[in-house]
């Protein structure tokens, strides 16, 4: 399995840490109960399988991430990219804005992002 691919469940999981890291693993058990609905056991068996995978730490009953959330959408992004249109980022967003339109401020931004990926 890809190191940085998380399911959605784990995803969820993974943003509760991202908020509110570092977080005590008793205070993860009654965040991830109230947030997510999840019983103690489950808590525990998605963060013990999360740290094996190098995507989270828990030491000393604190988690904390191992890798930061923009890595992991980075990630998932790429791999939607590759998988389902080839690996090419036009297709992607012809795709993705099925004729949308954007505002100008959008249209600046991906303007300003497109230039400092070219350089």
């Amino acid at each position: 399995m890809e190191p940085y691919k998380l399911f959605d469940a784990e995803y969820k999981f993974a943003c509760l840490i991202w908020e509110h890291e570092p977080i005590n693993s008793t205070e993860l058990v009654k965040l991830s109960l109230a947030r997510l609905g999840w019983k103690k056991s489950t808590t525990y068996t998605v963060l013990r399988k999360l740290c094996e995978r190098g995507i989270l730490r828990n030491e000393g009953a604190v988690v904390t991430a191992v890798i930061k959330k923009t890595e992991a959408q980075q990630h998932e992004s790429q791999t939607v990219v590759e998988k389902a249109f080839d690996g090419s980022l036009p297709q992607f967003l012809t795709a993705f804005l099925g004729g949308k339109k954007l505002s100008k401020q959008e249209a600046e931004e991906l303007k300003r992002i497109i230039e400092e990926a070219a350089k």
